[in-house]
């Protein structure tokens, strides 16, 4: 791990000073980790989903190639943009999918991180919403959303990526949860179920 953490720290030096084929070199060292995010956010889709996780990583490097390299600093936030780009290309593929059909949007499964029940299906453009609301509030608590919820970092890994400390990662996750928890609750059930400030 630490030698294929090393290679990615070159290969992200070498891309971020205008080397195209340190990307294409950085790809199949981090596949296997964005096709493990790419199966966890089409989990919760609906079966009849046309988009497969190799779809998505494929979809993901082609906007990593147009993406600012200079923003990416180790594996740890390279990974945290790449999940960001799936994100975006499931809300964009859900808001075609709901102006062509005029049907129910597509669903995502909410685990247990934003405190809701892993059967809960929410509306993925809520979620979306939700989380673009919560990064205009606070663009720190938006970041480490996306990091620990999307991208799959750990506290300590999150708390490295922005140059804070772990406990402010861990105080931000919380608040953020319990913002996103009842926006979206509010959002999917007509605020019925918003939870009180606390």
């Amino acid at each position: 791990m630490g030698r294929s953490s090393e290679s990615v720290g070159v290969l992200l030096t070498r891309w971020k000073e205008g080397d195209q084929e340190a990307l294409h070199a950085l790809i199949p060292t981090v596949y296997e980790e964005l096709r493990s995010l790419a199966r966890r956010y089409l989990r919760g889709e609906r079966p009849d989903h046309t988009m497969q996780s190799v779809d998505l990583v494929h979809e993901a490097y082609i906007r990593l190639v147009d993406q600012n390299p200079a923003q990416t600093q180790d594996r740890g936030h390279f990974v945290a943009i790449a999940a960001r780009l799936m994100r975006q290309i499931l809300v964009d593929h859900a808001r075609r999918r709901r102006a062509s059909k005029r049907g129910p949007a597509q669903k995502l499964q909410l685990d247990e991180a934003l405190g809701l029940a892993q059967t809960k299906a929410v509306d993925l453009i809520a979620i979306d919403d939700a989380l673009t609301e919560l990064s205009k509030r606070d663009a720190q608590q938006g970041q480490i959303v996306e990091m620990r919820f999307f991208g799959g970092l750990t506290v300590e890994e999150a708390a490295e990526v922005l140059g804070i400390s772990a406990a402010t990662v861990k105080r931000d996750w919380s608040v953020a949860k319990a913002w996103l928890t009842r926006e979206v609750r509010k959002n999917t059930h007509g605020g019925d179920e918003a939870v009180g400030e606390s």
